[in-house]
């Protein structure tokens, strides 16, 4: 097992040995506490304030620091007072009472092992790459605080993603400097007599060696798993160098060692979790492992363990697109598993790829992880409202002859670590209005509060923000100019760019086709005539990478970056290099509006926009994602008609003419429409009524006990029943899989009578159900929803056993009706009763 991070001595000793106090300065700054709470800022600035405001990483200012600074600084009695009191509320905040503790204090929920292919923490630990390592980040955050029981899962790259340059040509030039794990704020995990725990993972004809590394998050826990291990072949060391990069020969090796060493990492740390939930499909492979590990402790079949441990495996999807999910040709995959499924799951490898694709007997068709994670998982969601009713047509093939509201893909909207990304003086600003923004309840208590707020503290903040946002745009666009190789003239003339009292729009995504990054760049001459007018003047600050093998991406970075040189637009619109965390907190902290343009429905959720929420910033974008449940026209604006248009190149043009008429006609006249105090007071108002009605409800504090409500309490209790007595109700369950796939072919109905008597209508049918108990199947009338309404099922009650024909029954309902009879038709499916229907049996049969 593991010891506390700070009793790796190997660190610090020799440090501690000469400064006393020191080890209670490591243990805060090996905390990532601090990404979020700014209670020690004071000390890492105190420590060294330069390197603190670059680098945002305490671990690295503490080992830069001088043995005399030290000396000095613990030497004054204040500082360490200071220094102890942060360290005795942290682990105060460890054994407080919480949320989950206080609402749910018999749960049977005792560990939820969260896996992610990247996590966005802080700048200090960058292994992100964007939205996906976004939302990762944040809920191990909010899990924290709220006490639920979450230990996160990761791989540890030493490269991360890539660093964005541009070139003095406006070309993209991608970088990846080495991350030293010395220098981030993790520790090796050791076990108790001091040894390094690794762990041995088995591919065709040679062994990668783990290294296990820790981070502690507020009172979360995050393991990474690292290759680089000097006991590896060289080549092996690199699995873990690079995120998203490689072919797909190293990907699916990074998946393996995520889902199948993340799993046996698990169990070496001894913590029998009753839910493993999967952050996409990449850690897919854990299904498999997990189900192997109940194999080996309880001496069952691969299916029956599988039915067993997938009752606590929770799969979140958030691809909008089927060319988003991971795929694999067979050949691949029987090259490093197919030992695995024969030796070790006792499967043929045949059957091990059916769980990875819609039609097990294609032997072309490549292993689908997503297909994985839904086959290995007993509940799925998506991210957002209208991402769910898109996974359900991504979905759907699995499910044939299943209607869409059928298929079993939930949604949880995603949320934002507020604390995270909310400016100082928002966090005061909230404080004062007596709302937690990382507790409070999305209620009309909440809401009544923050519309109190006054018009001159609302508009402090907002310009206050802006202000900041000016100074580091003007100092980041100096940096970035110098080191592209411009002139001392040029990036002088940088610290001269914006102007903090102007209408302030911001633009920062993944440079995707999808995208549309380039929208507002439809018509230049229109754009400039909004940069460049005199009386209303706009300005923008874009940001945003484009993957390296994106070329078409990469071009059209380059077309901002071109336009924003130009002579007469340089004061007003900058493209700031390199877009990560840091730059990221500081946009959303400081625009006044968040634009963002996706072709609908290609956004599964977004976050940008909703951590523009806690500083008082608007958002104006496409009716997707997260956007499409929360927009309302008075807290802010919208793009497009809430339908769906493809790709087609003349919607594009329509879109981005309605978004120039929203800025000209809408958002500019509404920000300089001022008061007698120079207050636009329409514009305030927007804002007020946005922070009462989204900020608490985007939240991940929301989200996550969303998950733990709606997912990780039901999923304990489901897989408890299931692996109860070696897997019983698991080995009974599979038995009525095959008996349903053994009779179903006789399953079919026979006469079908309906009619209407007096307000009723009354259904009459004869259904042939082979040798099945009619106790097993339902019979059910049903028709489609009504505007969009939910669909209208009404059970059949069963009459009587028809005379002469085995297994045949008549079953009658009577309904109100409300609808034209011929609305309806009837169908036969597997009754649920501890089965879970479509998900693990999904025949069908119509009446029509």
């Amino acid at each position: 097992m593991a010891v506390n991070p700070c009793d790796d001595k190997s660190l610090f000793s020799a440090v501690e040995a000469q400064i006393e106090g020191y080890r209670p300065l490591a243990q805060l700054a090996l905390n990532l506490r601090w990404s979020w709470n700014r209670a020690a800022d004071g000390i890492w600035r105190a420590l060294d304030a330069p390197l603190w405001e670059e680098t945002r990483n305490p671990w690295v200012v503490l080992q830069a620091a001088s043995l005399d600074k030290l000396r000095l600084l613990l030497a004054d009695e204040a500082f360490r007072r200071q220094v102890d009191d942060l360290l005795l509320r942290q682990s105060q905040m460890a054994t407080a009472p919480s949320w989950f503790g206080l609402q749910h204090p018999h749960s049977p929920l005792k560990a939820v092992a969260y896996f992610s292919m990247e996590y966005m923490l802080s700048e200090g630990l960058p292994i992100y790459s964007g939205g996906l390592g976004n939302v990762a980040g944040d809920q191990l955050k909010a899990a924290g605080d709220l006490g639920v029981p979450v230990v996160a899962i990761g791989l540890l790259y030493q490269q991360g993603y890539f660093r964005q340059i541009i070139a003095a040509d406006g070309s993209q030039q991608a970088v990846y400097p080495y991350s030293d794990p010395g220098q981030l704020p993790i520790t090796p995990l050791r076990q108790a007599n001091g040894e390094w725990m690794r762990l041995e993972i088995a591919l065709p004809g040679y062994s990668v060696w783990l290294r296990i590394w820790q981070a502690h998050v507020g009172c979360a826990r995050l393991y990474l798993l690292d290759s680089n291990d000097p006991a590896n072949y060289p080549t092996f060391r690199g699995v873990t160098s690079e995120l998203y990069g490689g072919d797909t020969d190293l990907r699916l090796k990074q998946e393996l060692l995520l889902g199948i060493g993340g799993w046996r990492l698990v169990v070496a740390l001894g913590l029998d979790p009753q839910v493993c939930h999967l952050n996409e499909g990449h850690a897919a492979f854990a299904v498999l492992e997990r189900a192997r590990h109940f194999m080996q402790q309880h001496k069952v079949p691969f299916d029956v363990a599988l039915a067993a441990t997938r009752a606590g495996n929770l799969f979140t999807t958030h691809t909008a697109v089927a060319a988003g999910f991971d795929r694999f040709a067979p050949e691949i995959v029987a090259r490093y598993l197919g030992f695995y499924a024969e030796s070790r799951l006792g499967i043929s490898m045949k059957q091990l790829l059916a769980l990875g694709r819609r039609d097990p007997n294609d032997e072309s068709e490549p292993f689908n992880m997503a297909y994985l994670a839904m086959r290995g998982s007993s509940s799925v969601n998506a991210v957002s409202r209208l991402h769910g009713e898109v996974s359900r047509r991504l979905f759907a093939p699995l499910f044939p002859r299943w209607p869409l509201t059928d298929v079993p893909v939930a949604h949880v909207t995603n949320g934002v670590h507020h604390p995270s990304w909310q400016s100082a003086a928002a966090e005061t600003f909230w404080q004062e209005l007596g709302v937690n923004v990382n507790e409070s309840d999305a209620d009309e208590t909440s809401a009544a509060a923050i519309r109190k707020a006054s018009d001159e503290k609302i508009w402090l903040l907002r310009s206050n923000g802006r202000g900041k946002l000016v100074e580091d745009a003007r100092r980041r666009l100096s940096r970035n100019l110098a080191a592209s190789g411009h002139c001392s003239a040029e990036v002088e003339a940088a610290g001269q760019v914006l102007d903090p009292n102007v209408l302030t729009l911001g633009f920062a995504r993944r440079f995707a086709s999808y995208k549309r990054p380039n929208l507002l760049l439809s018509n230049p001459q229109r754009l400039m005539a909004l940069l460049d007018n005199a009386q209303r003047p706009v300005q923008i600050v874009v940001a945003g990478k484009a993957h390296p093998a994106d070329t078409f991406g990469q071009q059209l970075v380059r077309q901002w970056v071109e336009f924003v040189r130009q002579p007469h637009v340089r004061l007003r619109a900058i493209f700031i290099a390199d877009y990560d965390m840091v730059l990221a907190q500081r946009l959303v902290r400081g625009v006044d509006v968040w634009i963002n343009t996706p072709r609908r429905p290609w956004e599964a959720s977004g976050t940008s926009g909703m951590k523009v929420l806690a500083n008082g910033g608007l958002n104006l974008s496409e009716l997707d994602g997260w956007w499409a449940e929360a927009y309302a026209p008075e807290i802010g604006w919208a793009v497009g008609d809430g339908r769906e248009h493809g790709d087609d190149p003349a919607w594009d043009m329509a879109e981005a003419e309605q978004l120039y008429q929203t800025l000209e006609q809408h958002v500019i006249p509404e920000f300089y429409n001022r008061n007698a105090q120079g207050i636009p007071t329409a514009w305030v108002q927007r804002i007020r009524e946005s922070m009462a009605r989204l900020t608490l409800q985007f939240s991940a504090t929301r989200a996550v006990r969303q998950y733990t409500q709606q997912h990780y309490l039901p999923l304990a209790q489901r897989y408890l029943k299931r692996t109860a007595e070696h897997g019983r109700l698991a080995a009974e369950l599979i038995q009525r899989q095959h008996q349903l796939e053994a009779q179903w072919p006789l399953v079919r109905f026979g006469r079908f009578d309906a009619q209407t008597q007096h307000n009723e209508l009354v259904f009459d049918v004869h259904a042939y159900m082979g040798e099945l108990p009619p106790a097993e199947l339902m019979v059910e009338l049903y028709a489609d929803g009504v505007a969009g309404g939910p669909p209208e099922r009404h059970e059949f009650s069963l009459a009587y056993a028809l005379g002469g024909a085995a297994g045949g029954y008549a079953y009658q309902c009577r309904i109100a009706a409300s609808r034209p009879i011929g609305d309806y038709t009837a169908r036969i499916m597997p009754r649920s009763d501890g089965l879970l229907v479509p998900l693990e049996a999904a025949p069908i049969v119509w009446q029509r």
